[in-house]
């Protein structure tokens, strides 16, 4: 398979990727459109002077490189505009033959390697080990107070942690608050059950497959946790039934796993072995619980608590409400919070009471309204194990002003 950049005057431009954010920025007193892309395809930091922004808004697709002459009034030329057309798509931001080309590469050369990097190293933690090290003791810190009454809360060893994803930055003290209370365990294999936010831009890959297994270690800076081979496969053997698949590119830059395993890392200094699994949408069992995915959830559900030990613990990671104009409401994140809160609280209930049919009639009665990320992986880590109590541990509101928008996050022991 190949493909080369675009070359024609006579063809239509590939239109720029809707999926691409563009971002006006200042930067040493120039106006700039930074081209940031969620997907991490495009090279980081791309930039352009915001003077090509009217040429932009041209490339929908439709036009040819004739047609985009007569709209600049004549005055680029024509070797000029395909110059620049072409460097857009050296740079993947046009929906092109070549981006498609290039993309799957990006996707391929992931799913063939045994090591899976980390994908938010020098953005949301420092690359050094020491000065990892030294940033989670430091969030760890800062919690201490807290740490205290929680663990003075949660003196039974547990079995399962429910904790965030979110922005390290928002979270420090919830993070730990929640890990603070698994210091004294020491557990052999770690199963983590996962928020997947990518699966779905991969809809031919993971149809009907909501649960995503790496077979892969996962670094991060000082530390590499490998993958347990034996369950990895006993799940893959059975994949088709059991709606699991180890074609893992959702795992590429996904950061509800990594999170975890920053803490994870730190608190248990002994060798572990991980069994990392996304858990994609299942919305469709609001609308019918037995059909196929329910059949799908029902039989994981069922192989991983037939696969327990006593030295197997679960992280599940995920937040709760993601509400406000960031995430598409038309009101504001402010205005929302008292409906927003007793939503989340009800949803916590379910949780601490591990009472699966609560939490799925809960979440079901308007289709989950305030899009709870963390509903994936809880709901089929409560239906693997639901003789387990949950012990709330905190709850936290981060409003965003600036973009009228909220995310809310808690943490629940087992």
């Amino acid at each position: 398979m190949s493909a080369d950049l675009f070359n024609s005057t006579t063809g239509s431009i590939p239109p720029v990727r809707r999926d691409l954010q563009i971002i006006p920025v200042e930067e040493d007193g120039r106006e700039l459109l930074l081209f940031y892309d969620s997907m991490k395809l495009t090279p980081p930091g791309f930039a352009l002077h915001r003077t090509v922004e009217p040429l932009l808004s041209l490339i929908d697709g439709r036009k040819t490189l004739h047609e985009l002459m007569s709209y600049m009034g004549g005055n680029v030329k024509e070797e000029d505009i395909l110059s620049f057309i072409r460097l857009l798509d050296e740079q993947l931001i046009l929906n092109s033959s070549y981006f498609r080309l290039k993309s799957e590469q990006i996707e391929q050369s992931f799913e063939s390697d045994n090591i899976r990097p980390p994908a938010l190293v020098n953005s949301s933690y420092p690359a050094d080990p020491a000065e990892l090290s030294g940033f989670v003791d430091n969030l760890f810190e800062k919690a201490s107070h807290s740490v205290k009454g929680v663990a003075a809360k949660n003196p039974e060893p547990a079995k399962a942690l429910y904790a965030p994803h979110i922005d390290l930055r928002v979270g420090a003290r919830q993070y730990a608050e929640a890990f603070s209370t698994l210091k004294s365990l020491k557990p052999g294999r770690v199963v983590i059950l996962a928020t997947s936010h990518y699966s779905g831009y991969y809809p031919s890959v993971y149809d009907g497959l909501p649960y995503i297994g790496s077979s892969k270690s996962f670094k991060i800076p000082g530390r590499t946790f490998k993958p347990h081979i034996e369950s990895i496969e006993m799940l893959a053997g059975r994949g088709d039934e059991l709606g699991f698949t180890i074609q893992d590119r959702a795992h590429r830059i996904e950061h509800s796993i990594e999170t975890h395993l920053l803490f994870a890392g730190q608190i248990w200094s002994h060798d572990f072995e991980i069994v990392p699994v996304l858990v994609g949408g299942i919305d469709e069992l609001f609308y019918k619980e037995d059909g196929s995915l329910g059949k799908k959830v029902a039989a994981f559900t069922s192989k991983l608590r037939s696969m327990d030990t006593d030295d197997t613990f679960y992280l599940i990671s995920g937040d709760l409400s993601h509400i406000g104009k960031k995430f598409g409401d038309s009101l504001p994140a402010a205005s929302m919070r008292e409906k927003v809160e007793s939503f989340d609280q009800k949803f916590m209930k379910a949780a601490t009471e591990n009472n699966s049919s609560l939490m799925m009639s809960h979440m079901s009665a308007d289709y989950d309204p305030f899009r709870v990320c963390g509903f994936p992986p809880l709901y089929t880590f409560m239906q693997s194990f639901p003789d387990l109590k949950g012990h709330p541990i905190n709850y936290h509101w981060w409003d965003e002003k600036e973009r009228e928008s909220a995310v809310s996050f808690g943490s629940i022991a087992y």
